[in-house]
């Protein structure tokens, strides 16, 4: 059930002629998920917290690539497809530090997502095999790498971005470079999306039985070397001694965490399951019932917009000392829902969400060809 990695896309493959309502619909469930944890996050859907943020980035990757294959296909300037995705990397980020100004206490991924953009323009047309065999080799270098960016670059915020943590771009790139990898293949083929689905699962039994399991046992152990070698009484750094005196020491503990936002190969491995089967599942609903994915699609359709859209309503209730948590009333978590999705198709009936129009006329400064393939 795993499909063929030398398959390529090819022209009956292409997704040129319309929208991939189920992707749409898990952009949106992601979306829905992050007003779930900012809004009324409770012991019944803890289970969005980090997951849905890996959800969102595995769909930004499927996004690029199928577009990246869409100017193929079309026999466009390879060199117009990278000037606007470097032009939309840029907006991105503006907006994302746009919002780290409101100085809300939740996370911003934004300008990881927009480095994304930019670091995933040297494997866009690289072959499937290429992108598999990265997405694995990320999955393990990737959080020591990053956790020794939060140790050198702690003081660096514009590398931070990069390389500085959990929610950094380098944190975030082995799910991005699958959703890459998973574009490369018919998504509206039923077996195809069965086979994502089963993998998703197959990665989330791994994670959860690991985490269980090994690595209780494995973090008392790797603590007690750490204790040994490092000691319990570290000095704080000398900020005007060398390198690595002047650095804060590697949080090496978090490399056998699986908790939200650690960015851990094993949570990376939990999220990425949960991603993979939520996008595997969604593409297996039949044609003539997709008509159930509309309003989840609706708030996909306009994620940039929905995604600002939260953090700007925490300022303004905070600002109005308003109580925004709904997590511990009855049926909170279901009335956050249902504004969400109200609000998201209420904003998708415009031709464009207003923050997706900005980023294309955007990028269309950038280019003379036109207006960039629309994001699926």
């Amino acid at each position: 059930m795993v499909p063929d990695l030398k398959e390529k896309p090819t022209p009956k493959h292409s997704r040129g002629v319309g929208r991939l309502i189920a992707l749409d619909a898990a952009r949106g469930l992601a979306v829905i998920g992050m007003f779930l944890q900012h809004f009324a996050l409770n012991e019944r859907n803890a289970f969005v917290s980090g997951n849905t943020t890996l959800l969102f980035v595995l769909c930004g990757g499927i996004s690029f690539s199928i577009m990246a294959q869409r100017v193929q296909e079309r026999g466009t300037d390879a060199t117009a497809f990278r000037s606007k995705m470097l032009a939309r990397a840029v907006f991105i980020d503006l907006i994302g530090y746009m919002l780290i100004l409101l100085n809300t206490p939740y996370g911003i991924i934004l300008p990881a997502y927009a480095a994304l953009f930019v670091l995933a323009l040297t494997l866009v047309y690289r072959s499937t095999r290429v992108l598999v065999y990265t997405t694995l080799a990320l999955m393990f270098l990737a959080p020591p790498l990053m956790l020794m960016g939060m140790s050198v670059i702690s003081d660096a915020f514009l590398l931070q971005d990069i390389a500085g943590g959990p929610m950094s771009a380098l944190a975030l790139t082995p799910v991005f470079v699958a959703g890459m990898a998973i574009a490369r293949f018919n998504l509206t083929n039923k077996r195809t999306a069965m086979s994502i689905a089963i993998c998703g699962f197959i990665m989330l039994v791994i994670g959860k039985v690991l985490g269980a399991y090994l690595l209780p046992d494995l973090r008392l152990s790797f603590e007690s070397w750490l204790l040994s070698v490092q000691g319990s009484n570290a000095s704080p750094p000398d900020p005007y001694a060398i390198w690595p005196l002047n650095a804060d020491p590697p949080l090496w503990l978090m490399l056998l965490q699986t908790a939200p936002h650690t960015a851990s190969t094993f949570q990376t491995l939990i999220g990425l399951g949960i991603a993979s089967l939520v996008v595997g599942l969604l593409f297996l609903v039949p044609k003539k019932m997709t008509v159930l994915l509309t309003p989840f699609a609706a708030v996909g359709r306009v994620a940039l917009t929905m995604y600002a859209l939260q953090f700007v309503v925490v300022w303004v209730l905070t600002l109005l000392e308003i109580d925004y948590g709904l997590g511990e009333i009855p049926f909170g978590d279901l009335l956050v829902i249902v504004i969400t999705v109200g609000i998201g198709w209420i904003i998708a009936r415009l031709p464009n969400g207003p923050l997706e129009s900005l980023m294309r006329r955007f990028d269309q400064i950038f280019s003379s060809s036109g207006t960039a393939p629309t994001p699926k």
